[in-house]
């Protein structure tokens, strides 16, 4: 990292710290600085959304994890925030709060099969830092960001209790109501109900918000249609989730369809978190 250049929430560029795994950026919706564990290092991922901001992506699983590499990565970097001069240097001054370790990355983090290792990693860490003790005022969260493709595997959602365990949570992808508004956002092809039914498994394993990215596509906001339908999904999962983290565009696309994309307005959204709010469930609006 460049000496004095601040972090930003424009900038999630997962190469900023040199290292292979881990990486910092400012989080709009952690509300500070989130440490990133990004698994998907050659840049594959089994879902291609409109919005993605990881560059050469492909189709595909992560290689195979140095989980060596992985765990002296993030001492060292945890080391470095907690006890050095990573936040004077790197972060400005209201940011400066550590608030998750998040998987994210450049793909889906469940797809690594090494995943249930990297959580002992983690949790093992977090408590050699003391950042996981029951009596703290705010414990770190561990978050998992994900588009719950995968969550109807066992083996996922046995890892899914785990990370309930460390104070964890997961942030599940749901980008629209209708099959043909995923096949056109996340460009993949996937029943509804096989959505509800995914984020309700995860969701009785771990606590679970919905994450929505919401764009204009050739300058057109989504349709009152749309937008009803994806209300009328929320309603089916309203008493199993923890509300709704909606966003907008921040950082520029690097898909081949970015020129087509454009930010919404805050306005805009929070009249759809007003929608959602009034069927009983919490939302929060990241522009």
């Amino acid at each position: 990292m460049n000496d004095d250049q601040y972090l930003n929430v424009a900038d999630h560029n997962r190469d900023v710290s040199g290292l292979t795994y881990i990486y910092p950026v400012v989080s709009r919706r952690a509300g500070g600085v989130s440490i990133g564990i990004n698994l998907n290092i050659n840049n594959a991922c089994n879902w291609r959304c409109l919005y993605c901001q990881v560059p050469n992506l492909k189709r595909g699983s992560p290689p195979a994890i140095n989980l060596e590499i992985l765990e002296d990565e993030l001492r060292r970097f945890l080391d470095y925030i907690l006890n050095g001069d990573f936040m004077q240097r790197y972060v400005a001054e209201g940011d400066r709060k550590l608030q998750d370790i998040a998987f994210s990355g450049n793909g889906e983090p469940t797809s690594a099969k090494e995943f249930p290792e990297v959580l002992k990693i983690v949790e093992k860490l977090l408590n050699e830092f003391g950042l996981i003790n029951a009596s703290l005022k705010n414990p770190i969260k561990v978050r998992l960001i994900t588009n719950g493709s995968l969550m109807d595997k066992s083996h996922v959602l046995e890892s899914m209790r785990y990370l309930a365990k460390m104070n964890g949570e997961v942030w599940f992808k749901v980008d629209a109501g209708t099959s043909e508004g995923i096949a056109k956002i996340n460009d993949v092809n996937i029943s509804i109900p096989s959505v509800i039914n995914r984020l309700k498994s995860c969701a009785q394993a771990c606590p679970t918000f919905v994450q929505t990215c919401m764009v204009a596509i050739d300058g057109n906001l989504p349709t009152e249609a749309e937008v009803a339908s994806y209300i009328s999904l929320l309603e089916k999962v309203k008493y199993d989730i923890q509300g709704v983290h909606l966003y907008g565009l921040a950082r520029p696309s690097m898909q081949a369809e970015a020129e087509r994309l454009s930010r919404i307005s805050p306005e805009w959204l929070e009249s759809v978190a007003q929608e959602i709010r009034s069927i009983g469930l919490e939302a929060y609006v990241s522009p």
